[in-house]
C-alpha cells in the first residue's frame, strides 16, 4: 500500500509543473556577467496580447528579483514594438533605452487535441490485479464497460533567444520548452519566468543572484 502512494503521490506532484525545457544551447566561450538593462520581448500573436503581457511581466519580475534592471517590451514601446521599423531604427531605438541584452519569449505553436480518459484508473502495481484471473477481469471489465469523458489538452510550444546588444548583437543563449494544460496565463507565465531565468543562471549566461549581491 505505501508503495501504491508513493507512485501515485510522485505522479500528482509532477503533474503540479506544466513546463520543461526540451532543449537548450549557449554560445562556446559564454562566460556569465551583469547587464545594466535587459528588454524582455515576447513575440505572440496578438489575440493573446494579454498571455504576452503576463509572459513579459512575469520573466522582468524574476529578473529584477535577482537583482537586474529589466523591462517589458510592451511596456517599454507599447503593442506595436518595432512594426514597421528597418534594423538601424529599431536598434537605435533600443540603444537609446539603455538596454544591452534582449531575451525574446516565441510562442512557436499552440495546439488543442481531446483525450479520452477512462472512468477508472488504476495506479497500482501491474501484479496485483493481473495475478489473479478475477482481479484482472474485474478492473479491465470496469475500464471497458463503464463510460470514461473526453478532456482538451492545450499544448504550448516556446523558445527565448539571449541576444547581447553591446557585443556585436550576437545570439549566446537558446532554449526550446514544452507546456502542457497550464492552469491559466498566469501559472503559465510563472512557471516560464523562473524556468528560464534559473536555466540562464545555471547555464552561466547572467550572473547569479547570489553573486550579483556582492558586487
Amino acid at each position: 500500500m505505501k508503495t501504491i502512494i508513493v507512485i501515485v503521490s510522485v505522479i500528482l506532484v509532477s503533474a503540479c509543473s506544466s513546463s520543461r525545457i526540451t532543449s537548450s544551447w549557449k554560445a562556446p566561450g559564454t562566460s556569465p556577467r551583469m547587464f545594466n538593462k535587459i528588454l524582455v520581448l515576447g513575440l505572440i500573436n496578438d489575440k493573446d496580447l494579454g498571455l504576452r503581457q503576463d509572459m513579459e511581466t512575469q520573466m522582468v519580475d524574476d529578473l529584477k528579483s535577482l537583482g537586474y534592471a529589466a523591462v517589458s517590451a510592451l511596456d517599454e514601446y507599447g503593442p506595436k514594438t518595432f512594426t514597421g521599423m528597418k534594423e538601424e531604427e529599431a536598434l537605435s531605438k533600443i540603444k537609446n533605452s539603455g538596454v544591452d541584452a534582449v531575451i525574446t519569449v516565441v510562442m512557436l505553436d499552440k495546439s488543442q487535441e481531446k483525450e479520452y480518459v477512462p472512468a477508472h484508473i488504476y495506479y497500482s502495481p501491474y501484479v496485483l490485479y493481473h495475478n489473479h484471473f478475477w482481479g484482472y477481469y474485474t478492473t479491465m471489465r470496469m475500464r471497458i464497460y463503464e463510460p470514461g469523458y473526453y478532456q482538451e489538452n492545450t499544448k504550448y510550444f516556446w523558445e527565448s533567444n539571449f541576444y547581447t546588444m553591446d557585443d556585436g548583437k550576437r545570439l549566446i543563449y537558446s532554449v526550446q520548452t514544452r507546456s502542457f494544460n497550464p492552469g491559466s496565463a498566469m501559472s503559465l507565465a510563472h512557471e516560464y519566468g523562473k524556468l528560464i531565468v534559473n536555466n540562464l543562471q545555471e547555464k552561466g549566461v547572467i550572473v547569479k543572484g547570489n553573486q550579483l549581491a556582492l558586487k
